[in-house]
């Protein structure tokens, strides 16, 4: 079923909500719900879009998605959530909130005179590593063509660069860089080459023999255990259970093999050693032995 504006009444069943409409009514959600105050300003200044059509977007979350979620307050001069609000097109996690404190603040900026309408948030960044654009769209069209590139690379362990012919197949980002997956035919494996150290394209070498399937370390799986550290009181250990969300005290994350290496290193731990003090730890890896393996 569709509304006079062509958008499907039925949320859940195959999202037939075009894209850009669906992040509008995402964020109606997630600024009533975690802001609790949502005005027009809010949809204006997010998307570039004029005060009509964000009022035409709010009313048509309303009458189209959650009748009963919002209500507007005079003393507010907008929507709050109605005491019956129940998350139709988000989660209703803190994440979601926290994503688009993120992803504002990093369009932010880029486009500095933006006010975006999400006041009261700082968010610290890791310096930006700088990246080709001209290499970084050989890579992504090699990977997604299936063909091998030669490029030009330096390394910490070696003081000229080199050409590596490499078969791209997926671009990573990890907390503090981007490096792309990919076959290495001088290594004759496959390697992580920071994005920021290539530095010429020497051409397209043909079809790549090796793919993302042939790559073992990406397609298989390992689970993390983290347990609050065994050294904690109990009290402790149950701040540290709450924190991380663990269940029967202890937190399962399923990675990459390949990636492996750069969760250790987002988790803040040393496999090599522990920390003298236990607050400093906090957590610990339970099956250490098993994600030793395939942390270097």
């Amino acid at each position: 079923m569709k509304n006079r504006d062509g958008v499907g009444t039925e949320v859940k069943e195959g999202w037939p909500i075009r894209w850009e409409l669906l992040m509008r009514y995402r964020l109606i959600e997630i600024v009533a719900l975690w802001e609790g105050r949502l005005t027009t300003n809010h949809l204006c200044n997010s998307f570039g879009i004029a005060r009509q059509q964000a009022s035409k977007d709010i009313n048509g979350y309303l009458r189209d998605i959650a009748p009963d979620n919002l209500v507007y307050d005079s003393k507010l001069k907008g929507y709050k959530p109605s005491a019956v609000f129940t998350p139709k097109v988000t989660s209703g996690l803190a994440d979601e909130y926290l994503h688009a404190l993120a992803s504002i603040k990093d369009f932010a900026h880029t486009f500095s005179q933006l006010d975006l309408g999400f006041a009261h948030t700082e968010m610290l960044t890791p310096p930006l590593r700088q990246v080709n654009p001209d290499i970084l769209r050989a890579l992504v069209q090699a990977a997604r063509d299936g063909k091998k590139i030669d490029m030009g690379y330096v390394s910490l362990t070696s003081p000229d660069e080199e050409s590596r012919i490499i078969a791209p197949h997926t671009l990573v980002c990890t907390p503090l860089r981007w490096h792309v997956r990919a076959y290495c035919e001088k290594n004759r494996e496959y390697r992580d080459f920071v994005l920021s150290r290539f530095r010429g394209i020497n051409g397209i070498e043909g079809d790549a023999e090796m793919t993302k399937e042939q790559d073992e370390r990406w397609n298989t799986k390992i689970d993390i255990v983290l347990v609050p550290d065994s050294r904690l009181s109990d009290y402790q250990k149950a701040i540290i259970a709450e924190d991380y969300n663990m269940a029967d005290g202890k937190r399962v994350i399923s990675v990459r093999s390949a990636l492996v290496p750069y969760a250790v290193q987002a988790l803040n731990l040393d496999l090599a050693k522990i920390e003298a003090r236990a607050e400093a730890q906090q957590i610990m890896v339970a099956n250490l032995d098993e994600v030793k393996r395939h942390a270097f």
